[in-house]
């Protein structure tokens, strides 16, 4: 279904995997996630939004991530890996860890352990149903995957350091130097080749799930790439760099209602026309890939599209930089002719101009409004719900927000004042007033964070910008993702808004009848 074509009014949940509960430290593919799926559908919802389901980065986030196309070992499920004889239940235990906030520094080494035992057990021949996947896949996905393998093993030959650290010859990819280390590494390569093979296996069973109980998954694509990353390693021609590779400028926005000096996120930034002289080869690649992953995908930070906030490398804050140009019609025109009908979301927050809206419009891509932005924050009247077209995408608020509740409580008295004129109702219940308000405008999509359901505080805040540590933590309970209390009053809201007409014959499936 192509979201910005469709006169359906939906509904759906935003919530990353890793904040899902297990017994493995950090959210992942298996049984759990299919069991949400079902939860999903009980609830009358027809989106799942989740956040880049790429490899992590600097500060564990999923928008700084070393590839633009692999996916996160991170969420591979032991108990699929045991499934597929590919690991024995004893390996699977070494990634066991209570439930609580995600300890990236224990996760990310338990699961990188646990496709080396999947690769050594596949290579020594004991499970050979694999075999014709494997080389499917490699046929498939190998124009990235071979080249994204070479790069995470080299990564960990130098103890993680980024790309421009390694030794010269190999930061500039010269021939006389890759290939023999890339000898030296290929058992390691194979182990990330083989690990985004897994990856693909099990993200194609949810998504297989998903479709069987009438879900749809929202996927999230950020609009730069981190400079640590194998695209950059691979292609920095694509990149606004110096005879170096170092990035000349790199990407943030100005100062805004998020940070008085702007965010300065550091991301390189891409050299337009060298894109238009390939015909945006890499980012029809990239949308292909997406689209291929999800139903439909937001693209964070659209704006940059348009024109792009431009610092010089080296600033310490966002505050010199200008506004730039971007590729703009062009860029959505070429991917309209390679891959034809866009299913996008435009992120357009932040500092929107008329030349912004109008590109959006023009394609007929829904935007963003949330609904925190119109009593406290950023204060724009283009956020409040009677100003509303119907090609939106309306929230409570995203995973860059405080929780709902959260918000509520450091609202200032005139804040409240002004939410209560509006949402009468507010003071006996704030948070689902908001979801309330939400479901019951006029956008085509109403989208709330599980957080919110669960009317949590600031605890179970996802993310915080400008805050470099601490973040994309939180996880729910096992008893929290499934309350019967949320889940029959979403239902409700679904029928009485007309955003949910669930196959009664998967509801009766959903409840085992």
């Amino acid at each position: 279904m192509a979201l910005n074509y469709s006169e359906r009014r939906t509904s759906g949940i935003l919530f990353h995997p890793t904040c899902l509960p297990g017994p493995y430290g950090v959210g992942d593919l298996g049984p759990i996630a299919h069991q949400w799926i079902e939860t999903l559908a009980e609830a009358g919802q027809v989106w799942w939004q989740v956040l880049p389901i790429g490899p992590t980065g600097y500060g564990d986030s999923p928008y700084q991530s070393p590839s633009a196309f692999a996916g996160n070992l991170n969420l591979l499920s032991p108990e699929l890996l045991v499934n597929d004889r590919l690991v024995s239940p004893e390996d699977a235990r070494v990634c066991e860890h209570p439930d609580g906030p995600v300890p990236f520094e224990t996760v990310i080494v338990a699961k990188r352990k646990l496709a080396e035992v999947a690769c050594k057990r596949f290579h020594s021949g004991d499970v050979p149903e694999l075999q014709a996947a494997y080389q499917a896949f490699l046929e498939n996905e190998g124009w990235w995957a071979n080249e994204y393998a070479l790069f995470a093993a080299i990564k960990e030959r130098f103890g993680g350091a980024p790309w421009w650290e390694w030794p010269k010859p190999v930061a500039m990819r010269e021939t006389a130097a890759l290939t023999p280390i890339a000898t030296e590494l290929a058992q390691t390569v194979e182990v990330h080749r083989f690990g985004q093979f897994l990856f693909d296996r099990q993200w194609k069973a949810l998504r297989k799930h998903a479709a069987q109980f009438g879900i749809e998954i929202l996927g999230d694509v950020p609009i730069y790439v981190a400079e640590d990353s194998a695209d950059v390693w691979a292609q920095p021609d694509l990149y606004m760099l110096d005879n170096n590779r170092r990035p000349v400028v790199v990407a943030g926005v100005p100062p805004d209602y998020f940070s008085r000096t702007g965010q300065l996120w550091g991301n390189p930034i891409y050299d337009w026309d060298a894109h238009r002289e390939t015909g945006y080869a890499w980012w029809t690649d990239r949308m292909r890939k997406a689209l291929q992953l999800f139903d439909s995908v937001r693209i964070d930070h659209f704006r940059g599209i348009e024109g792009y906030w431009a610092v010089p490398a080296g600033d310490l804050t966002a505050e010199g930089g200008e506004w730039l140009s971007g590729p703009g019609a062009d860029l959505l025109l070429a991917l309209e002719e390679n891959l034809g009908e866009l299913p996008i979301v435009a992120e357009d927050l932040g500092v929107i101009t008329p030349e912004v809206d109008a590109l959006r419009e023009r394609f007929a891509l829904p935007g963003m409004r949330i609904l925190q932005f119109a009593f406290g924050g950023a204060v724009e009247l283009r956020f409040l719900p009677h100003r509303f077209e119907p090609n939106l995408v309306v929230y409570t608020g995203t995973h860059d927000n405080e929780t709902t509740y959260g918000w509520f409580e450091n609202r200032t008295e005139l804040e409240k004042a002004q939410f209560f004129a509006y949402f009468p109702e507010a003071e006996r219940d704030p948070v689902w007033t908001l979801i309330r308000a939400a479901w019951s405008s006029v956008a085509r999509l109403a989208l709330v964070p599980l957080q919110d359901l669960l009317n949590l505080g600031n605890e179970a805040r996802l993310n915080s910008p400008g805050v470099a540590t601490g973040n994309w933590r939180w996880r729910a309970t096992a008893a929290q993702i499934s309350d019967s209390k949320w889940v029959e009053r979403l239902a409700e809201f679904g029928r009485v808004y007309e955003r949910a007409k669930p196959d009664p014959t998967l509801r009766a499936a959903v409840r085992g009848q």
